[in-house]
């Protein structure tokens, strides 16, 4: 018999050792855990029936501490460590299908019955989601064992994020790609970071240097172009639900687009997300905020307002504060927030009283669901800014403190007079805003209590429906002393702004108006619109010398006409609005009393914060907080490799996809906070520098069998393009791109008879020279009709915050791109500049125009398609000259060809080619 050798003997103990071990481990069960194997099968099989909208039987599994609560029957229906005992297993184990649960649904299989016997079993242990654990530091798997050998795969690394994509594509068993060509990597990072192609002269330094820093330096001249702004604040406007209309029906003009070139400005100078997300949520709250702070807020301003004639204001004002909660969460934590608002989150640890807690911090605010969309920040010309300088200097030698930021306050926001308007006499006529006086003959109109300390004089902006009438403000009492005679001698077409003095009345009283003159008999013509009222002191410096020059000067910028934009305001304290819960939801059933607050299940609001939304702010933006930084992380993500870590942009919660690559998330959104400090294109920057992203988009066999998604990114991103990086792109490679920036919404071509405005007779009056050719983000956004050809390739129509784009692929698309006016208008151009330089030689038309558009060299088989499309359309429009002409563009004699008119259909095909549609 051979001898075994002691090397041998060893190798087949520690075999047999191992197998012993595995055998062992395998056979041991394994502590449950909640998040990943028991809370899915609650979620699918039993919280319709047992959690936030029904607890039948008094029984919820939403909580551990309702789960573990005595149901109707008087026990509990789990009993920890003790599943023998515990109802749940028995009703789900039971063979009669009327006491059997899921009730008339199928059973749960064995696998999940042993599953949560085993967690009953361990202790019943509530856990928590990852995603509402804070974010704590992540260590970068830096190489990888794989069947016990070792692979750094140095060649490939370029940064952390590769060691954590080759640790999964080691599991998965794939390899990935190759590096992308120069050229296809000069698209894509374009239209990453910019939207578009970028401009010749960063193509040509990229592509003619051959240093290792050449993809660095591309990097860095992209997010250093002003065109990096106007791409990403492109993706912010949906979150924002950025138009420029108001929506609902009637859907009237507003001017918010400042905002939109705020946000472009903060993108550029690359604010940090912290202070981004901060201004917006609550700039006008800021120690001396300025303009640009205040300008931010209109974040929150985009909510819709509905001043159709008839409606209810307060009840569209609650629906705006509602819309702000819903956004919060969505926009900026990605968690389902909405349907808090009726009933306790019947997937996530969010209770209905915290959504109204939540919803304090947004109800004090001053704007109301009117037509003038008050508050306005008002914008003064240069001049009126230098007159502005000069008065406030004097005021800082002459009044006090408080005067001076009361004035500055007043002159640079208007504001709405009251919350609420109660009349004894109000009519019901076609002047139906409830800040319409509409008498009959004499009557009288009460107003909220007013609180009128350290005031000795109002000043009300008025306008009259018709000229006459006697109007009286009286204080406390209706039969009491007249303080002041409003006379009306305007047109129903003006405004008024007077003030007038309040004497010695001070403290609280309620405000009354009245009217009086027989010559005026009907109700119509008895209304006055009150705008709005500012309580305040006299113009301060009485006895000061320039006293008189400035009290003009003060009064001349104060009634002066300027562009202004909605923005928030907080209420001041004797305007204070309380905040109840609403009973399962409905905004007239009003509940508790609460104050502001977030959900216990998330990081502590922190000590010291104010209880406003500057507070709210600082909570949302605290490193504790586990959503923010996530959320922000997971949607760059998703920009630049097309689907996120988590699928589910707008839910990150229990109902959402699972994280891919949780530890990558984790460690970037660690890294975003903390070593970049909130620095947005560092972390674009680490993204786009990674192996992981340079990747070569071919896909090959092994790859559709076993990642057909490409969740794991063993090959470069490949999407489609956005509705406007295909317009920006087409506008860049016809050479017709306008490079102006900012401003009112332009309007290029669109289809006729999109837009029926009845109630203002607003119309789409097409732009002229540059505007016409802006990028997309400039385009005038309607919301009950938005930009067709947008709307075409999924763009949305901001109503709402929209989280995530869905990508679809229709018919619908191809028609939009060959057939659209502002797509062959682009054709045409671009047609005529390359039959200009390569005169009669079709050949080299098709094979420049290709090049200019895809950067690429036309492949051979592309090449015979395009060539047989031109010689097909040459023909049929030398048998028909008229269709030549219209196809060619009828601009002169000179492109009026049949040469032309083909060439412009082959230009045409070729901006709807998947190459071009699409990011490789």
């Amino acid at each position: 018999m051979k001898k075994i050798s002691f090397k041998k003997s060893f190798l087949i103990i520690a075999a047999l050792t191992i197998i012993i071990v595995v055998f062992t481990f395998s056979t041991r069960r394994q502590k449950i855990d909640f998040s990943s194997q028991v809370k899915p099968i609650f979620n699918k099989k039993c919280i319709t029936c047992h959690g936030g909208v029904r607890q039948k039987a008094g029984f919820s599994l939403l909580f551990r501490s309702t789960a573990l609560a005595n149901t109707e029957s008087g026990k509990p229906a789990i009993i920890p460590g003790q599943p023998e005992k515990s109802e749940l297993i028995r009703r789900l184990t039971l063979k009669d299908p009327e006491e059997r649960m899921p009730f008339k649904h199928a059973a749960l299989s064995k696998e999940e019955i042993e599953i949560l016997r085993d967690w009953i079993k361990q202790g019943a242990q509530w856990g928590e989601h990852w995603a509402y654990v804070p974010v704590q530091p992540t260590s970068v798997p830096t190489s990888t064992r794989f069947f016990g050998l070792i692979d750094n795969n140095k060649d490939w690394v370029k940064n952390d994020i590769d060691h954590f994509i080759l640790q999964q594509l080691k599991e998965k068993n794939l390899t990935h790609a190759a590096e992308a060509d120069k050229v296809t990597l000069l698209r894509r990072v374009s239209l990453d970071l910019i939207g578009m192609p970028a401009n010749q002269q960063i193509a040509q330094q990229y592509l003619v240097d051959s240093t290792n820093k050449s993809y660095e330096n591309l990097i860095d001249s992209l997010l250093a172009s002003p065109a990096f702004g106007e791409r990403w604040a492109a993706m912010w406007l949906d979150l924002a639900r950025y138009a420029d209309t108001k929506g609902y029906e009637r859907d009237d003009s507003r001017t918010i687009w400042r905002y939109r070139d705020w946000l472009i400005r903060a993108f550029n100078s690359n604010k940090p997300y912290n202070e981004f997300l901060t201004e917006q949520i609550a700039g006008d709250l800021l120690p001396d905020a300025n303009d640009q702070q205040l300008i931010a807020t209109a974040f929150h301003r985009n909510t819709m307002t509905n001043d159709e004639g008839g409606t209810n204001n307060e009840e569209f004002r609650t629906a705006a504060v509602l819309d702000r909660v819903n956004t919060t969460w969505e926009a900026l934590m990605g968690t389902t927030f909405a349907c808090v608002q009726c009933h306790s989150h019947p997937y996530d640890p969010f209770k209905h009283d915290e959504y109204y807690q939540f919803m304090a911090f947004f109800n004090d605010t001053r704007d109301e669901d009117t037509y003038e969309d008050y508050p306005l920040l008002r914008h003064f010309t240069d001049s009126a800014k230098l007159e502005k300088d000069k008065l406030i200097s004097w005021l800082k030698q002459n009044a006090d403190t408080s005067q001076i930021n009361d004035i500055n306050h007043f002159l640079k926001t208007w504001e709405p007079a009251f919350h609420s308007l109660t009349c004894d006499s109000f009519t019901n006529s076609e002047l139906s805003d409830t800040k319409w006086l509409a008498f009959r003959n004499k009557a009288i109109c009460r107003l909220k209590k007013v609180n009128l300390d350290k005031k000795d004089e109002i000043i009300y902006r008025c306008q009259a429906y018709k000229p006459g009438g006697l109007w009286q403000i009286h204080i406390d009492k209706p039969d009491g002393e007249i303080i002041a005679t409003i006379p009306l001698a305007l047109t129903k077409d003006g405004w008024q702004i007077s003030t007038f003095p309040i004497r010695s009345a001070t403290g609280v009283h309620d405000l009354y108006f009245t009217y009086s003159n027989s010559n005026l008999k009907k109700p119509e013509e008895n209304g006055a619109l009150f705008d709005w009222f500012n309580f305040t002191t006299s113009f301060p410096g009485k006895e000061k010398a320039g006293y008189e020059e400035n009290k003009r000067r003060y009064w001349s910028l104060l009634t002066m006409q300027t562009a202004t934009t909605p923005v928030m305001v907080e209420n001041p304290k004797e305007m204070h609005r309380e905040s109840h819960v609403f009973e399962r939801g409905n905004w007239l059933v009003k509940g508790k009393l609460v104050t502001p607050g977030v959900p216990k299940s998330l990081n502590p609001f922190p000590a010291n914060a104010p209880a406003n939304r500057l507070g709210l702010a600082m909570w949302l933006t605290s490193k504790q907080n586990p959503l923010t930084a996530r959320t922000m992380v997971n949607r760059l993500w998703e920009q630049v490799f097309g689907v996120g870590l988590v699928e589910t942009l707008e839910d990150l919660g229990t109902q959402g996809a699972s994280p891919t690559h949780k530890e990558l998330l984790d460690y970037l959104s660690y890294q975003f906070m903390n070593d970049y400090n909130w620095d947005i294109k560092k972390l674009l920057k680490e993204m786009l520098m990674s192996a992981t992203y340079r990747q070569d988009s071919k896909v090959s066999s092994e790859q559709l069998e076993k990642d057909q998604a490409n969740r794991y990114y063993a090959r470069g991103p490949r999407i489609r393009l956005s509705a406007e990086q295909l317009r920006d792109q087409a506008l860049v490679v016809t050479g017709l791109m306008s490079d102006k920036m900012f401003g009112p919404g332009v309007m290029p071509y669109q289809p006729d008879n999109i837009w029926l405005s009845p109630y203002n007779g607003l119309k789409w009056n097409m732009s002229n020279g540059q505007d016409k050719y802006r990028r997309a983000i400039y385009t005038y956004w309607k919301r009950t009709a938005p930009y067709p050809s947008m709307l075409s390739f999924d763009a949305v129509a901001r109503e709402v915050c929209t989280a995530r784009r869905i990508r679809t692929n229709t018919p619908l698309q191809a028609l939009v791109s060959l057939n659209d006016e502002a797509f062959l208008d682009m054709a045409r151009k671009l047609s005529y500049q390359v039959e200009s330089s390569y005169l009669n030689n079709p050949q080299q038309q098709i094979e420049k125009t290709y090049e200019q558009i895809t950067g690429h060299a036309i492949p051979e088989k592309t090449f015979r398609s395009l060539m047989k499309l031109y010689k097909a359309a040459l023909q049929k429009f030398n048998a028909n000259r008229l269709n030549a002409c219209e196809m060619a563009g009828g601009q002169s004699n000179k492109y009026n060809t049949a040469a032309t008119g083909a060439l412009v259909v082959v230009t045409n095909a070729m901006l709807n080619l998947d190459e071009v549609v699409t990011k490789n």
